[in-house]
């Protein structure tokens, strides 16, 4: 094995990657809208303070972060995206379902290109995909600055 072998996926979002992956076409985008309707509001707390909200402005659509450890060491998750946006949402509910309370190595070893692996290149704007990229990289930056914390 070679060391530039990619680092394999968190198991929850292994499985999420290969469902979409062997769906046919008109299920994987059914698949992403699902995704967007489970992805849950923002916790009060940052309703009320949206200052600790990280932007994402490579994103076309509003697209806003935020991550906190919890007790046991892992890193909880917040998204703030309009209803509007189905496919960022569906992305967003992905990241959510998958590594919410993953620790931050975890997080920090997901494949910044995972996504491609999931067939939506066929689906999704190019546009849209390079935003996903930037949600993951902002994702990835937020859980670095709270692991040192």
């Amino acid at each position: 094995m070679s060391d530039s072998a990619p680092a394999p996926l968190p198991e929850k979002l292994q499985s999420i990657v290969s469902m979409f992956r062997s769906a046919p076409k008109a299920l994987r985008l059914q698949a992403l809208l699902e995704y967007s309707k489970k992805l849950p509001g923002l916790p009060e707390k940052y309703i009320e303070h949206p200052e600790f909200l990280q932007a994402v402005p490579e994103c076309t659509s509003p697209f806003f972060l935020v991550t906190e450890r919890d007790e046991k060491g892992g890193v909880n998750m917040y998204f703030k995206v309009p209803e509007e946006a189905p496919t960022v949402r569906g992305y967003a509910g992905i990241l959510h379902e998958a590594l919410s309370g993953a620790t931050p190595d975890e997080i920090l070893s997901v494949p910044d290109q995972f996504y491609m692996d999931m067939g939506l290149t066929e689906l999704i704007t190019p546009m849209r995909l390079r935003g996903m990229g930037a949600i993951l990289m902002r994702l990835k930056n937020d859980v670095r600055e709270h692991a040192q914390a």
